[in-house]
């Protein structure tokens, strides 16, 4: 930014990115007043004309420091790669994650008059930010928050929160859509590992099957967090079970698993979102099923910029190339809502579709993303692949 500065006896003119002092002589104050003035319009004609056409500006709401950093560093990433490359001005503000952190960070972005905001990896920060952003028109994009309470506050108040990442219902009608077309005619186990996620996913996934005619055999209940799972395999095995969704962490199902090959018990076994974790400390037996969605650099519209990331050094994992997605809806997004003359949350709320490096993506009525992104993959001994058939190979 240019800067004038003028005491009465010495003026500072920009040149070249650098301010030149010039000494002014006695007699020549009136002069320099009126060379002062032409330039200082000047500036201020080109901040009016700059500001006319000023590029969008994407707010990046992401932890700086603390036990979340890693993962708000990732966000800042790869935002920050598709801002440069779309030309979005971006404005930075530290997620703290605390209750009552979220006014300040919702007056920042007023403040910076921003296009629409990403991140917000914590539900205490999105419950006083978005009041205040409805009364903007700035749309707050979560790549993380799954909170049902929040999301149905925002549909009742009208806040203007999109959530990137799926629903817990999108998790559950995907399994459940998988199930119905694969195991009809198999006798089916549903075990979760008394956690409440895993206890409401495979409620939530028995009501759906029942609701379509499908009962399933067995209902159990495991012990997590075991060194081995013989037990359990053994009373599948013994009630008939063939196949079986465990809603568990990868570790308890790779236990599973192995414990069933061990005992020579055929069974098909698959997992949920869950299951989209670190292969250790056991590892998981391949051909194990799991309902969860595709590695993101893997996806064929994601190629070209997970190679451009890799090649500036980042590793587009974690929320690097959702919050690259982000950035580029939000870019879209300010077009849109210049050419349409309407207010940001109403465009993504009607069902427009933006082109990003996750493919397609729109918002339902409900805010949340208009394509399920679960997929049915299964575990090839390296990675998670994609499957066409919930069955043993």
């Amino acid at each position: 930014m240019a800067i004038c500065e003028y005491d009465g006896t010495s003026a500072i003119f920009p040149l070249e990115n650098r301010l030149l002092p010039i000494n002014i002589k006695p007699g020549q104050q009136d002069f320099y007043h009126i060379m002062l003035s032409l330039r200082l319009l000047t500036i201020i004609a080109g901040f009016a004309l700059a500001g006319s056409a000023s590029a969008a500006s994407i707010g990046i709401v992401a932890p700086q420091s603390g036990p979340y950093e890693l993962l708000g560093q990732q966000v800042r990433q790869g935002a920050k790669a598709a801002a440069a490359k779309l030309g979005l001005d971006v404005v930075e503000i530290h997620e703290s994650c605390e209750d009552g952190s979220g006014g300040a960070i919702a007056d920042g972005l007023v403040a910076a008059k921003v296009s629409a905001a990403i991140g917000f990896l914590c539900t205490e920060t999105l419950q006083d930010v978005l009041p205040p952003l409805k009364a903007a028109a700035i749309p707050a994009i979560t790549l993380s928050s799954r909170a049902p309470i929040l999301m149905e506050d925002a549909l009742k108040y009208g806040w203007p929160l999109f959530r990137l990442a799926p629903s817990d219902r999108a998790e559950s009608d995907r399994i459940a859509e998988i199930i119905l077309r694969d195991w009809k005619g198999h006798s089916i186990g549903l075990v979760d590992d008394g956690t409440i996620y895993s206890r409401e996913l495979v409620d939530r996934i028995r009501s759906s099957l029942e609701e379509n005619g499908l009962k399933p055999t067995l209902a159990d209940t495991m012990r997590p967090n075991q060194e081995q799972q013989v037990a359990l395999v053994r009373r599948l095995a013994r009630t008939g079970i063939s196949h079986v969704f465990v809603g568990a962490e990868r570790n308890d199902v790779a236990i599973i698993a192995r414990d069933a090959g061990s005992e020579n018990i055929p069974l098909t076994v698959m997992g949920g979102d869950a299951m989209n974790a670190a292969n250790n400390p056991v590892p998981l037996a391949a051909n194990v099923l799991a309902v969860t969605r595709p590695a993101y650099d893997t996806l064929p519209s994601a190629q070209a910029v997970a190679g451009e990331l890799r090649g500036a050094g980042i590793e587009p994992e974690g929320y690097v190339l959702p919050a690259y997605a982000a950035a580029e809806l939000t870019a879209a997004l300010a077009e849109a809502t210049q050419a349409q003359s309407k207010p940001a949350p109403e465009i993504l709320a009607g069902g427009t579709v933006f082109k990003t490096v996750l493919g397609d993506l729109g918002f339902s009525p409900t805010h949340d993303l208009s394509d399920n992104p679960y997929r049915l993959q299964r575990w090839n001994g390296q990675r998670f692949e994609p499957a066409d058939k919930a069955e043993r190979q």
